[in-house]
């Protein structure tokens, strides 16, 4: 159980991340008639059909998947989910008189995904939730054995076709990209810029590739156990994980070792420890 500090941190990170993302929803997506998914998306197709304010529509919603969740999952998805169902309609609800900054459809495509995927990764960061959909997904994912993501999918997919029906198809097209700015953005405001790469090699030079690592490259490395497929025979395989940017230097070095050096090199998404990022 985290420190009475950290918790408070986390509720503040939650607050911070909503009013991030209602302040991105008023200004760049509900304006423009871009439904990107989740309840959000929901409510601006229904303010365009009934003139019903956003917020009402969406505690409407929240409210009862909520419940509905409570009684299925019970409270295993946790206090803060309930609090940020609450907190994210408020937080539409008060920065609603911010106009829009733009008329362009792209643009507000663009940077209303920016704005929403860094403050829902900021209630990420704080491991909280803002309830809506997410919720509904879960459930699905129980009942039906699909996978989470594809449960979540289906629910923002379903209200992207809807906003082709109720606007047009283009603003769907304009939804979909925004949702996938959403994404990325989360993935950058959790995982941050440094990406890794990973690399295993296999060689008969294992002892001078082990060396010039060690002391060239200045990188640590595992050493696991393998056997051919084919051979049956034992064989080391080394991992070692690198920043980008000595990747190059990684290949020359193993090339020049040996050149018939089996690598593979592949990106990872996070890294913790000595050399790279520290725990959180």
């Amino acid at each position: 159980m985290g420190s009475p500090s950290h918790t408070v941190l986390e509720y503040v990170l939650l607050v911070v991340g909503s009013l991030i993302m209602a302040a991105s929803f008023n200004s760049f997506l509900n304006p423009n008639h871009i439904a990107s998914g989740g309840v959000a998306g929901m409510s601006t197709v229904v303010q365009h059909l009934t003139d019903i304010a956003p917020a009402i529509t969406q505690w409407s919603l929240n409210i009862p998947i909520l419940l509905l969740a409570l009684w299925l999952l019970g409270q295993k998805f946790g206090i803060k989910a309930i609090v940020g169902s609450i907190v994210f309609p408020f937080c539409v609800l008060i920065t609603s008189h911010i106009g829009e900054l733009t008329q362009n459809p792209l643009l507000a495509a663009l940077y209303g995904g920016i704005g929403v995927g860094l403050g829902l990764g900021i209630v990420f960061r704080g491991r909280g939730s803002t309830g809506g959909f997410g919720l509904a997904a879960q459930m699905l994912h129980k009942y039906s054995g699909l996978s989470l993501g594809m449960c979540v999918a289906i629910f923002d997919g379903l209200v992207i076709l809807l906003s082709a029906f109720i606007f047009t198809p283009e603003n769907a097209l304009y939804g979909l990209i925004a949702l996938f700015v959403t994404t990325k953005t989360i993935d950058i405001v959790q995982l941050g810029f440094n990406y890794a790469k990973v690399a295993f090699i296999i060689s008969d030079h294992t002892e001078a590739i082990r060396k010039a690592i060690l002391v060239d490259l200045d990188r640590g490395l595992t050493e696991l156990n393998g056997a051919g497929g084919y051979t049956g025979e034992s064989r080391t395989v080394m991992m070692v994980v690198v920043k980008q940017n000595e990747v190059i230097r990684l290949k020359t070095l193993v090339r020049s070792v040996d050149p018939q050096a089996f690598v593979i090199i592949s990106e990872t998404n996070e890294v913790l420890g000595e050399g790279f990022k520290h725990h959180a």
